[in-house]
């Protein structure tokens, strides 16, 4: 279940997409996080003691931070991140100037969170992280 805050700008990680991550990336990473209340999760910044049940998160930039600007195989090839955005969509892409390595794309999102947690995921399954 996602807050009307996320919906109408989405600035963090959903629920679903957080239990993933904390699967993937390292929980320290987290800098958000859904606090348990009586009727819907808040989003909260800052410290958790005052709650008994949380779920972490990640922000936009706190994802941007897992994405490596480059990648290279083991020939020493490089393949370099770029962010596409046309017609208010966002797109990730690894790509290789000199056309060594496959690209690595996600598909368009409308919102930018969604790429980075594609190509997250991505990075993962291909043991790029």
């Amino acid at each position: 279940m996602e807050t009307s805050v996320n919906n109408k700008c989405k600035a963090f990680t959903s629920l679903e997409q957080s239990k993933k991550l904390a699967e993937i990336l390292p929980l320290e990473s987290a800098d958000m996080y859904y606090a348990c209340g009586a009727i819907a999760p808040d989003i909260m910044i800052g410290s958790k003691q005052d709650y008994r049940c949380y779920t972490i998160c990640w922000s936009l930039a706190a994802l941007l931070e897992q994405l490596p600007y480059e990648l290279c195989d083991d020939e020493g090839n490089s393949s370099y991140l770029e962010i596409n955005k046309e017609n208010d969509v966002y797109q990730l892409v690894y790509t290789d100037p000199h056309g060594d390595f496959e690209s690595i794309e996600t598909d368009r999102y409308e919102h930018f969170v969604d790429a980075c947690y594609e190509m997250i995921e991505h990075l993962h399954e291909l043991n790029l992280l």
